[in-house]
């Protein structure tokens, strides 16, 4: 949230969230995020929430840029489950 001085000296508090997030490196890179979330932002216009913590409302193809390395990071990180490998990772 911000604040702003209007022109007769009052303040005036802006109350939505803030969707930015850091020092603006989030926009060079694509995000991991949920497939259904994606989805329902495009029908919504909510924002979703990357891996990462990025919080935006999806609108560029995400193939023409390279893959965040927090979101690539945190989901290799993740457990894998049902191929049936027994590998535990």
């Amino acid at each position: 949230m911000s604040t702003k001085i209007l022109p007769d000296g009052d303040l005036q508090q802006d109350t939505r969230p803030d969707l930015s997030h850091g020092d603006g490196d989030h926009e060079r890179f694509a995000h991991y995020v949920k497939k259904a979330k994606i989805t329902e932002s495009a029908v919504t216009g909510t924002p979703v929430v990357a891996l990462c913590g990025k919080i935006w409302v999806p609108n560029r193809d995400p193939k023409k840029y390279p893959v965040c390395p927090e979101c690539k990071e945190i989901y290799e990180g993740m457990k894998k489950g049902g191929d049936g490998d027994g590998d535990k990772k």
